[in-house]
């Protein structure tokens, strides 16, 4: 009994020796991590500082490739310097001669044609001479009326300067045409700003028989006193052709005499008409 008991203290013991120097083994290997510090010098080396050590790495790259940022790949993120231009560069407009109307027709002679309905035939017969000469003399165009066609047809030739003569001839033979006076519609000729708008009554509401009968006369009103205080209120001109309705201004005054128009179409009294075109018509006058 006495061997047995002798034998297990001597187990235990052991047991335990080889805890403490598990133990003190892992510790010693923390102390000589800890006490050893930053990593020695090799012999032979000299110590440089800071300033020293990016001075010699610019030196070493001026040795090995002669220029050190061409060693080194571009930043990402950083944009690649270019190189100044030496040489005599002029950085000037190029500068071209203006071109004249034939050049930009290439020779070739546009032609507009305009159709003229039957109820228009004796007017523009009695203000021919109105018509041709604004388009002849100060537009340097061509104009005739085809009699087998029944269409003004206004061309180009060499003494046309301006290839927009053109459009705006047709617009002022369009407006003619449509029932404006020839003063009022030599205003597109002479002016950049104005612009021709038609729309029909029944585009604003369906109506029909009497129904559209009256509202024709809501918009012209008794003598026409209505569409005449809409055109000076509006500084436009209106024509009421049947259910048509053609406007010529500028855009901003057609918007407001349209407004006044469908509101007369939809059933509005005029006094109310008449007060609201007023207020527009003067923060607009107060606006410019």
């Amino acid at each position: 009994g006495r061997r047995s008991a002798r034998a297990a203290v001597g187990r235990a013991g052991q047991a335990v020796g080889a805890g403490s120097r598990g133990a003190g083994g892992a510790g010693g290997r923390r102390g000589q991590q800890r006490r050893r510090g930053p990593r020695a010098v090799p012999r032979g080396a000299a110590l440089l500082s800071p300033m020293e050590a990016m001075e010699t790495a610019a030196a070493a790259g001026m040795g090995s490739g002669g220029d050190g940022d061409a060693a080194r790949p571009p930043h990402p993120h950083r944009p690649r310097k270019r190189r100044m231009q030496t040489g005599n560069t002029s950085n000037k407009r190029p500068d071209f001669p203006p071109v004249a109307g034939q050049h930009l027709l290439d020779g070739k002679e546009e032609i507009r044609k305009i159709p003229v309905p039957a109820h228009r035939y004796t007017p523009l017969k009695e203000n021919w001479l109105k018509i041709f000469t604004p388009v002849v003399e100060h537009l340097q165009l061509q104009v005739r009326f085809n009699l087998k066609t029944r269409n003004v047809e206004i061309k180009t030739c060499k003494e046309t300067q301006d290839i927009a003569s053109l459009t705006k001839a047709a617009d002022f033979v369009k407006a003619f045409v449509l029932g404006f006076q020839v003063e009022d519609a030599l205003a597109l000729i002479r002016l950049d700003d104005l612009f021709l708008e038609t729309f029909d009554i029944t585009d604003v509401k369906p109506l029909k028989g009497d129904h559209l009968s009256r509202a024709i006369g809501r918009i012209a009103g008794k003598g026409g006193k209505t569409k005449f205080t809409i055109e000076n209120v509006t500084r436009t001109r209106i024509v009421l052709a049947d259910s048509k309705v053609h406007i010529l201004g500028s855009f901003q005054n057609i918007k407001m005499a349209r407004t006044a128009i469908c509101n007369l179409i939809l059933g509005s009294p005029p006094s109310k008409v008449y007060g609201n075109i007023r207020a527009v018509a003067s923060r607009a006058a107060e606006r410019f």
